[in-house]
């Protein structure tokens, strides 16, 4: 049975590393004593393959991995039993069955995510900032230069921007997430200060990632699922 599980990170969590949370999820695994499945040879280890890092600092709503149990288990069960074995701050959502034919894994179908950026206190744009998102997302192009370890390079950042717009205090964004297009959320609000004319604060953003999507739709019309929504609940 292939299940993926949707988890949230919170409170001081959010400072846990990528790999550490994966070792934290094999630890909690075994306390809730399901029926992990492994892999062969001389060094057997859990079949899991988690969506998209999170960085650190950056709280989620949404975030997915895939794993493989030896027998059939209810969901419901699933959710119950790794919940009983989370530590503060981490919090399963839901669990749902996904099939290799209809769904690959929770990594290879990130195509986007949504994210919600607040602002420290004293750090805000000193414009307003609400009344400008909107042209700054109606340009033709964003041209960034994105460093690398070798090389710079400039990038028109516009297509991967889904979605801008203020709310809840702060700015939402849809940024494309896949491995070829991958867009930071830092990036573009770092960018959009630069075109209002104000130099980005340090640590000024609180940001929290909502949720990760699949895209089922076409180049010319893409339409982004919740990664969740491509499993299924097991009575």
């Amino acid at each position: 049975m292939k299940v993926r599980i949707k988890f949230s990170k919170t409170g001081h969590m959010k400072f846990v590393g990528h790999l550490d949370t994966m070792r934290y999820f094999q630890k909690a695994l075994r306390r809730s004593g399901l029926p992990v499945a492994f892999s062969g040879g001389y060094s057997p280890h859990m079949i899991m393959s988690f969506a998209a890092p999170l960085g650190v600092g950056t709280t989620s709503l949404g975030e997915y991995f895939d794993m493989e149990l030896t027998e059939t288990v209810p969901t419901d069960e699933i959710e119950r039993r790794l919940n009983e074995a989370m530590t503060e701050g981490v919090s399963v959502r839901s669990a749902r069955k996904v099939e290799d034919g209809k769904a690959s894994t929770a990594m290879a179908l990130v195509a986007a995510a949504d994210y919600l950026v607040r602002f420290r206190s004293g750090k805000e744009p000193v414009s307003s900032w609400q009344e400008k998102i909107a042209g700054f997302i109606g340009q033709e192009q964003i041209i960034v230069t994105k460093k690398t370890k070798r090389s710079e390079k400039t990038v028109d950042i516009r297509p991967y921007i889904y979605q801008m717009d203020a709310r809840e205090g702060g700015i939402f964004l849809k940024l494309a997430a896949a491995s070829s297009n991958y867009t930071k959320p830092e990036l573009v609000m770092d960018t959009f200060f630069k075109w209002m004319g104000e130099e980005p604060l340090p640590c000024a953003y609180m940001m929290e990632r909502r949720e990760v999507y699949a895209d089922t739709g076409t180049e010319e019309a893409p339409c982004f699922v919740p990664l969740e929504a491509l499993g299924e609940k097991v009575e």
